[in-house]
């Protein structure tokens, strides 16, 4: 049999949006969930400050990160995916392997000569480039940690692969579950080494959490029938249209990590605790861009590369529309929680309460909102094969965050709360400037019904903005508030009260955004239940 000739389709190639979304926020709420409560017991059992800082474990995640998101996330996804798709639609599963592979083989090379840099160079990378406020104590705490995650990009760049692949062919849950393990894993190393080596042993917990990460992602290969070649297919067509696709989007994905270290090297500069500070109520916003902005447009993606795989830019367009819409629907309400409840979040996150944790979330929230819709708008231009627009736009709103950041950070001006509000103003300026290219390139693409749908969630939004001040002036946070039962009790109560009027409201308003969350409760509802006589 010729592996090249495409093999008969048995069935359409469909995926359910709905389903698969649902997935994704169920398990991504538990990944936050995980995620916070590492983040909490980090803070709760490690000091802010002195010779054993926190400072040094955020630190030391940076570099890694950056060498991950610059050379190996921008194909794992929005600059591969795609083309395996086109494979995928044409039957050429033979064509899908060999370009996995191949793909895999290149990064994990280039990975591997990262982890030997990241390994002999870390404490210099800390000292001059991320951290140079840490004391000689913290320093080396921080040049430890870094080089236990040294391999972790490695890691998690075969990860990523393996998950493009099962995305594109419509499996999404080992992709969704394989991160609770490696936030499970730091959280168990937590009280394993706090009383022998401390700071240094969270290393250990996220080098072996990016090991099961690997592991239960790979479960997801079983009878895909994937194969694997010791070689890399440089004639290939379509890796070469990935290598043409991967560098703008790298040098995206990277942009962003420097803004994250040049934050870091200015935090470090506010003095003592600054970093930790910044961190939490970083790691408190990207809670719900990971939530609800990552996990949905990670659903609708495959989707929409199936549309202009098919040919069909009308369904492309349709299918784009009714997602930013359903993410501006969702993030409205989900955004002035986050802004009534600041002090709540802060106080859980950081056992003992800070003022400027809360400070900072809330300048904050703005970013929240438009990071969540940049996720869905990137993915427009990611699915034309158009990794060169997003990357210029980037280029000069990382510019203008590093200016805003250098500006507003100043001890003189906002300190370290002049960081988020410089990541709001670049979000918000993003998400203008892509959405003008966006109608620039199709005319009919924001017309006046998606306006007036847009303009009744701002409506229906102000009654939640109302619900939320209300319900935090009858449960204000109290000064002696403490622990997740008191707090999250006073925190889900405001939340389901104000997502309740947002709900109902909306409904009033005919909005089509809540339709189907009306037609799953009623099918819940009633649907026969059978009775084994």
């Amino acid at each position: 049999m010729n592996p090249t000739v495409p093999a008969p389709v048995k069935k359409k190639y469909r995926l359910n949006l709905g389903n698969i979304a649902a997935l994704l926020i169920g398990t991504s709420f538990a990944g936050q969930l995980l995620g916070f409560l590492r983040t909490k017991l980090v803070n709760a059992n490690f000091p802010t400050v002195g010779p054993h800082s926190t400072d040094a474990y955020f630190a030391a995640f940076s570099i890694p990160d950056f060498f991950f998101f610059t050379l190996a996330a921008g194909a794992l996804g929005v600059a591969f995916m795609p083309v395996l798709s086109d494979r995928l639609h044409k039957g050429d599963r033979h064509g899908m392997w060999e370009l996995s592979a191949s793909l895999m083989n290149l990064l994990a090379i280039i990975m591997a000569v990262v982890a030997v840099i990241i390994l002999v160079f870390a404490k210099p990378l800390i000292r001059h480039v991320v951290a140079p406020g840490l004391s000689p104590a913290q320093l080396n705490t921080a040049a430890d940690i870094m080089r236990l995650l040294a391999f972790n990009p490695l890691l998690f760049t075969i990860s990523g692969i393996l998950t493009s692949v099962q995305q594109t062919m419509g499996r999404f849950f080992f992709y969704a579950m394989a991160p609770l393990f490696y936030n499970m894993s730091i959280i168990i190393s937590i009280f394993v080494f706090k009383h022998n080596i401390g700071l240094v042993g969270l290393g250990i917990g996220a080098l072996v959490g990016g090991i099961l990460q690997l592991l239960i992602i790979m479960c997801g290969l079983w009878k895909m029938n994937f194969r694997w070649w010791p070689h890399i297919a440089w004639r290939q067509p379509g890796f070469h249209t990935v290598l043409r696709n991967l560098p703008p989007r790298s040098l995206d994905q990277g942009m962003d990590q420097v803004e994250n270290i040049v934050e870091t090297h200015i935090a470090s500069g506010l003095g003592t605790g600054n970093i930790t500070y910044y961190s939490n109520a970083f790691i408190l916003s990207t809670a719900p861009i990971l939530l609800i902005g990552t996990a949905i447009s990670t659903a609708a993606f495959p989707r929409l590369n199936a549309r202009l795989s098919q040919g069909r830019p009308d369904l492309f367009r349709r299918d784009f529309l009714m997602v930013l819409r359903a993410m501006i629907w969702i993030s409205a309400p989900l955004v002035v929680v986050c802004y009534f409840c600041r002090g709540y979040l802060a106080r859980l996150i950081y056992t003992n309460g800070n003022q400027q944790i809360a400070t900072i979330f809330g300048f904050l929230t703005m970013a929240i909102f438009f990071r969540i819709l940049y996720s869905i708008i990137s993915r427009w231009f990611y699915a034309q094969k158009d990794t060169k627009t997003p990357l210029f736009v980037s280029l000069f709103v990382i510019a203008l965050n590093v200016f805003l950041a250098i500006t507003l950070a100043r001890p003189n001006v906002y300190g370290v709360a002049g960081l988020a509000m410089a990541q709001s103003i670049v979000a918000m300026t993003e998400v203008f400037i892509l959405s003008v290219i966006m109608l620039i390139r199709d005319h009919r693409l924001f017309d006046i019904t998606f306006f007036s749908g847009v303009w009744r969630i701002a409506s229906v939004t102000g009654f939640s903005v109302v619900a939320a001040f209300i319900m935090i002036s009858l449960y204000p946070l109290g000064i002696n508030d403490r622990g997740i039962l008191t707090l999250g009790s006073k925190l889900a109560f405001i939340a389901l009260v104000t997502f309740g009027v947002h709900v109902a409201v909306s409904a009033l308003f005919g909005l089509e955004e809540v339709q189907p969350l009306f037609e799953k409760l009623r099918k819940l509802a009633l649907k026969p239940i059978k009775l084994d006589l």
